[in-house]
């Protein structure tokens, strides 16, 4: 469980040196903050000539601060003609800035264009790691917001270079500690390098104490000197067998061209990778990918959990990254906000929620039934949370959007019958006419539960329901809502006029068939939310069927399928998810349920993180909550007493 994120509180009236007056410390060194970045950090690691030739360089740093340091190495980049395709970098900060700080600490930015990107991208103050990209898709930052000793141990990459800043060991002691700073030595990838300003005795320790070698030289801004260091372990321990991943991808195939499929083969794209992506079907996103319009939100709940983690953060994560392809037009929808009713709390629980958590406005809001029907423009008559970055996204055209990439190849009509493991290692694609339709490195299995089908003997509790939509082909002009309105059922005011509302849950149904009974139910839902009767003919009404698959702890399947049980080690533990031993080269991405919009960007960029061997975009035990090997290591734990493991 993360802890309430509190933002920083800046001391401007020093514009050359701004101060944090909780820890009477600068934020930066008189003689510049781009000239200290440049002459410890990026100097102190050998910057810029070791990322020369490299596909992939990832940074670390702990103390994002005003951003200085991150925009002097985005600039490095920017002017290094032999620069690496791909800069990583990870940022960890406890008490992140205020957007209206971070705007006035880059005013006289010595990079402008760069620091209004930064600027104009800064995510809401929520305890996540916040994916952001620059240059092209060419330059990730991973801010991650919240205490150094709770995101350290949760980081999961290869880091080559460490940018050690932050306010003065004196000064804020809890950051320098030895056995914290021991989580540099698992990070650190081979010939990683390390760098502070700081030369204090208990640094020097903690750097020694991870593995690294440690030698000084002179400071900057009159500080006699600062420290270097090169990761030179005695030995290295061995990394869990379900977080080995080591980037060598080859040739990949994706079986499934909704959600799931696309999204993976556009995360595979995002770092560098060509993926084929074989789909059963004459065209993309049918199933469950093929509803007319589908909500984008994230949750809010008592307890911050893993699954209320992995929705907030993936729900932050499409916003960010899919408001682009709206903006350039490539994909269908609206994300000015969703309009969520609440029935279980009163307005002043709903406040006191938001207290208890700190949840910052621009993630989510607790409205009164009168401010909600303003934001909605029509009538609502129930408190109402209003989530301002969700909205609706027409899924078809987010799939095609996705797979209209180069480096994605496209084959329709492939119709998979079954996988089977090649003598050299590969995986091999078997089509319904027994043809090997693709011999692949990785392959991975997004095609819903057709998964399972391709793979009887893994254990996913899967579950398939039934959901129809209604699509209504006009509303009353007295009640066709600006944003969506959600709650039991919601309602989505299309562009064209008409109203989608939904959906019904029947588990384990496959009529195929519309059936007015269920339109019925998704107008009584309809009117629950609107307050308002509903009487439509039939011969008004259309829709959509499709099939939703969940897992039962409703979170996805994402990553390395385990190995059967008979075939692990039987000395190596089991008890956590990053311990089972895989299948290699063969994932799954499946199980989004009725979310799939929200969850889909992150979901495909995590699983491609597995495959490229790039830092993961969540913490490790986010990881492991949505780890396809999840179920077998809750079946290798001792059962609780007067409880099953089915349980």
């Amino acid at each position: 469980m993360s802890e309430p994120l509190r933002s920083a509180r800046i001391d401007f009236s020093d514009a050359a040196a701004p101060r944090a007056p909780e820890f009477d410390d600068v934020y930066h060194a008189r003689g510049g903050a781009f000239a200290q970045a440049r002459h410890v950090f990026l100097a102190g690691n050998g910057l810029p000539q070791r990322w020369v030739g490299r596909t992939h360089f990832v940074i670390l740093e702990t103390g994002f601060g005003l951003g200085h340091n991150f925009l002097a190495t985005w600039a490095a980049w920017r002017d290094d003609a032999q620069r690496c395709e791909h800069l990583w970098f990870i940022s960890i900060d406890k008490h992140p800035p205020r957007l209206a700080d971070l705007q006035r600490a880059q005013t006289a930015s010595s990079e402008p264009s760069l620091a209004r990107e930064l600027v104009s991208a800064w995510p809401p103050l929520t305890p996540d790691l916040h994916r952001r990209d620059f240059a092209r898709g060419r330059v990730h930052l991973l801010l991650a917001f919240g205490d150094v000793a709770h995101w350290l141990p949760q980081c999961v990459a290869a880091v080559d270079a460490i940018y050690l800043d932050g306010f003065a060991p004196a000064k804020n002691p809890d950051m320098w500690q030895p056995a914290l700073l021991k989580h540099l030595g698992r990070l650190a990838a081979d010939g990683a390098t390390a760098a502070t300003w700081s030369s204090a005795r208990v640094v020097r320790d903690a750097l020694l104490g991870a593995g690294f070698a440690v030698h000084r030289r002179a400071g900057f801004d009159g500080k006699r000197d600062m420290l270097c260091a090169l990761h030179a372990p005695r030995h290295r321990a061995a990394r869990p067998a379900g977080r080995r991943f080591d980037g060598t991808a080859g040739r990949i195939a994706i079986i499934g061209a909704g959600l799931a499929g696309a999204a993976a083969a556009q995360g595979l794209a995002q770092v560098g990778l060509d993926s084929i992506v074989l789909e059963a079907a004459a065209d993309v996103a049918g199933g469950g990918s093929g509803q007319p319009a589908g909500l984008l939100h994230g949750v809010l709940h008592g307890g911050d959990s893993p699954h209320t983690r992995w929705f907030r953060a993936g729900a932050l994560r499409a916003h960010a990254a899919l408001a682009v392809w709206l903006a350039e037009g490539r994909v269908r929808g609206e994300l000015r906000g969703v309009l969520r009713l609440e029935r279980s709390l009163d307005l002043a629980r709903m406040h006191a929620l938001l207290a208890e958590q700190a949840v910052p406005p621009d993630y989510v809001q607790a409205l009164a039934p009168a401010a909600a029907s303003v934001q909605a423009g029509c009538a609502v008559n129930a408190p109402a949370w209003l989530y301002a970055g969700g909205g609706w996204i027409d899924p078809p055209s987010l799939v095609r959007a996705w797979l209209d990439d180069p480096r994605i190849e496209l084959r329709t009509r492939s119709r998979v019958q079954r996988i089977e493991p090649a003598t050299d290692g590969r995986w091999r694609v078997i089509d319904d006419g027994e043809r090997c339709v693709a011999e692949v490195d990785q392959l991975v299995l997004a095609n819903a539960d057709g998964a399972a089908e391709l793979l009887p003997d893994a254990h996913w509790p899967l579950q398939r329901s039934r959901g129809q939509v209604t699509l209504l082909r006009e509303s009353p002009p007295d009640w066709r809502p600006a944003m969506p309105v959600a709650g039991d059922g919601y309602a989505i005011a299309l562009p064209d006029g008409g109203v989608l509302c939904g959906a019904t849950r029947d588990i384990d149904d496959d009529t195929a068939e519309l059936r007015d009974a269920d339109h019925r139910r998704n107008l009584d839902a309809l009117q629950r939310l609107s307050g308002r009767a509903w009487s439509v003919p039939s011969a008004e009404l259309s829709g959509r069927v499709g099939w939703r698959v969940h897992a039962r702890d409703r979170l996805p399947l994402v990553g390395g399928v385990a190995l059967p049980a008979h075939q692990r080690a039987a000395a190596s533990r089991q008890d956590q998810p990053r311990f089972i031993a895989r299948r290699p080269g063969l994932y799954v991405l499946t199980a989004f349920g009725s979310r799939g919009l929200t969850q889909a960007t992150l979901a495909g960029e995590l699983l491609a993180a597995m495959i490229s061997g790039t830092p993961a975009p969540v913490g490790a035990s986010l990881l492991d909550a949505v780890d396809a090997a999840r179920f077998d290591a809750r079946d290798a734990r001792p059962s609780a007493p007067g409880r099953s493991q089915a349980d």
